[in-house]
């Protein structure tokens, strides 16, 4: 009977990549690890199975130089990969250590194997329970019945973690061994940058030693327990729990702050430690994760950036043809002048054009402008909570009273005591409050969205006109999201009411990054007299896009078509309320619709929505932003699968407790996007 230890290892993790090959005391972990286990004596071979992928090169060439065999198979099909290893080894009997474990013990290898061989099963572990310390994980089985995993399941979760299969179809004899203690909750194995740290630890405590014993590591732990501090928040096989995209999340957050570059698409904002978090690739109104999972987006479709769905095919065409012509020159792109044509075509009242990449930007150029045109530094703002501080140059004073509506952890930070103050904010329908401010202060601007969570009061945005026009002060309307959704252009012609400057981003280029800054030409020439400019709002792809997005939306008329969608989920969301007896608020403009649960416990059904649709294959929250793909066959489909989700919150409401449905945290507040 030929005894084969095969460790599993890769350079391809995506929480810790490379982790095989880093440093232990100045040695490969892999070296470390390979070392140890050739001490057990019950193990006639010891080999190591990776992946054909070439990432795995070095591991490969470091393993053979080091005498051991290094099979190569399968990246994601792991059973197969085991079996072929186990083919080329000639194995009767399989001992299955992951490359992760560097604190293998070759004594209690040995223990396992020849447990295995008393107890004449064809699986053998001491996992079933965890008992030991994670990272002590031995598993012992028959290459017949690895063979016949292999050819039996088609599970794709059974495949990539090799031996779920053999534990649990029913199909073979088991038996297992088991620790007299409990150490399950101990961590000791490397998954995350933090188990890198613990285990580095271990092995400098006992350094020049590798081979001390797992008892030895227990008894350090237990005297030294500031030794593995770092690790103690994570919890046993996450790893086999997690998707691609939720390692992927912890991983990011190593190496950028807040782990993305967006604040609304942080995985904490929808479902904390499920959610998907990256993309693989989204058509229409779908998106596939990381792992290959199809979802319908109800949510919010990119923060709103795709009215004509993901991937237009006359959207992505246009931008082929600019990649294949260049996208950047020391000349400049003639797009850019036919776009900001067409902006001045569709507003009358506007002159001229700046363009830009995103709509941080677009407030900077706006308030730049505004301010030179002016000669005057300050600002009344009424609009998104926190976008004075974000975008317009973080210029709030400690003392401002709106610093309140910031979200949780967020301050006017690193800001010079110069720049503070020159903020003024004021609240929309309040039309007394900004006269106030106007005959206090020496305002030179106003900063507005167009509508809030609900349209203007009494000639509201007329009254604004005429004071900004009667006191000389610049009028901006910030379309950047509102733009396009309810007419052909921005919200304001809506109400006949023209500002001095708007501002248009998000859904301009259909997902490529395009964002304008319009405004009368006396207003607009005073960007001559301010440094405003970088070299990528030169670059081709972004007025490209938007030139044909325009023509699409024009063609189909997509402002009615969302907007009439918006109205319909709108009313199906009231239904699915009224029928199960639950109070919810609306808000929002029809095609960036939106509700809210009158509960204390709304945020807790929201993040349980997420969850259960999740499970259905919708990216759902309580709240959409519409596209023209979202055609009544997919919201019909939509609805379907949300009713049994409201008949939980209804269950919760008379007295069920929701958090013993949510399998993780409550997904932060976050905020609610009006218009």
């Amino acid at each position: 009977m030929k005894v084969v230890a095969i460790v599993q290892a890769r350079m391809g993790s995506t929480r810790l990549p490379n982790k095989v090959m880093k440093p232990i005391g100045g040695i490969p972990m892999i070296e470390v690890l390979l070392t140890r286990l050739a001490c057990a004596k019950e193990a006639n071979e010891i080999m190591v199975a990776t992946s054909a992928d070439p990432r795995n090169q070095p591991l490969a060439d470091h393993v053979n130089a080091l005498g051991y065999k290094c099979y190569r198979g399968s990246e994601d099909d792991v059973l197969d990969r085991y079996v072929q290893a186990a083919k080329s080894g000639n194995a009767d009997v399989v001992v299955r250590i992951t490359g992760d474990c560097p604190l293998v013990d070759p004594a209690l290898v040995d223990e396992v194997i020849r447990q295995f061989k008393a107890s004449k099963v064809d699986y053998f572990s001491n996992t079933a329970p965890p008992t030991f310390p994670d990272g002590l994980d031995i598993e012992v089985f028959t290459f017949a019945a690895l063979e016949k995993a292999g050819q039996e399941t088609s599970q794709p979760f059974d495949h990539e973690h090799v031996t779920p299969y053999l534990r649990e179809s029913s199909q073979f004899l088991q038996a297992g061994m088991q620790h007299s203690e409990d150490l399950s909750d101990l961590r000791w194995t490397v998954d995350e940058p933090a188990d890198y740290d613990v285990v580095s630890k271990i092995f400098a405590h006992f350094a020049p030693d590798i081979h001390f014993s797992w008892q030895q590591v227990l008894q350090l732990q237990r005297s030294r327990p500031e030794i593995f501090y770092s690790n103690q928040n994570l919890f046993r096989n996450e790893g086999a729990i997690m998707g691609t995209g939720q390692k992927l999340w912890k991983r990011a957050k190593h190496v950028i702050p807040g782990g993305n570059m967006l604040l609304s698409k942080r995985a904490e904002m929808f479902l904390p430690e499920q959610w998907p978090a990256y993309f693989s690739k989204a058509k229409g109104c779908k998106v596939w994760d990381l792992d290959g999972n199809e979802y319908i987006d109800m949510s919010i479709m990119g923060i709103g950036t795709n009215i004509l769905g993901y991937g237009h095919p006359e959207v992505d065409a246009v931008v082929q043809q600019t990649l294949a012509a260049g996208n950047m020159s020391t000349f400049n792109c003639p797009e850019e002048v036919y776009l900001a044509e067409k902006l001045v075509e569709l507003h009358p009242w506007a002159n001229m054009a700046r363009l830009a990449r995103s709509g941080g930007e677009a407030n900077a150029i706006a308030i730049r402008i505004a301010r030179a045109a002016s000669g005057k530094d300050k600002v009344a703002v009424c609009g998104y909570h926190g976008w004075h501080d974000w975008y317009l140059a973080a210029n709030l004073g400690d003392d401002d009273h709106l610093a309140g509506h910031l979200l949780p952890g967020l301050e006017p930070k690193g800001v010079p005591q110069s720049l503070r103050g020159t903020v003024f904010p004021f609240n929309y329908n309040n039309y007394a409050e900004l006269e106030t401010l106007v005959n206090t202060q020496d305002i030179g601007v106003i900063k507005m969205e167009v509508v809030r969570n609900k349209g203007p009061e009494d000639n509201f945005l007329h009254k604004v006109r005429k004071l900004a026009t009667d006191r000389g002060i610049v009028l901006i309307f910030d379309e950047c999201t509102s733009g396009f959704r309810q007419t052909f252009g921005g919200l304001h012609k809506l109400y006949g009411v023209e500002p001095d400057m708007a501002m248009f981003g998000k859904a301009l280029g259909n997902g490529y990054a395009i964002t304008a800054t319009i405004g009368r030409r006396e207003i607009m020439e005073a960007a001559q007299s301010t440094f405003i400019s970088s070299t990528f709002w030169t670059e081709r792809i972004g007025p490209s896009a938007a030139l044909k997005t325009l023509e699409v939306m024009e063609r189909l008329q997509s402002w009615d078509t969302i907007t009439q969608t918006g109205l319909q989920i709108r009313q199906s969301w009231q239904q699915l309320a009224d029928k199960h007896a639950l109070n919810i608020d609306h808000w929002g403009l029809p095609a960036l619709t939106g509700f809210t649960f009158q509960s204390p416990n709304a945020l807790a059904y929201k993040t349980l929505i997420t969850q259960e649709m999740l499970a259905k294959g919708y990216l759902a929250g309580n709240s959409v932003y519409v596209c023209t793909e979202h055609t009544p066959e997919v919201v019909k489909g939509f609805f379907e699968a949300l009713d049994p989700v409201f008949g939980l919150i209804k269950e919760c409401e008379e007295g069920r407790d929701v958090m013993s449905l949510l399998k993780g945290p409550v997904c932060h507040g976050g905020f609610k996007r009006l218009n």
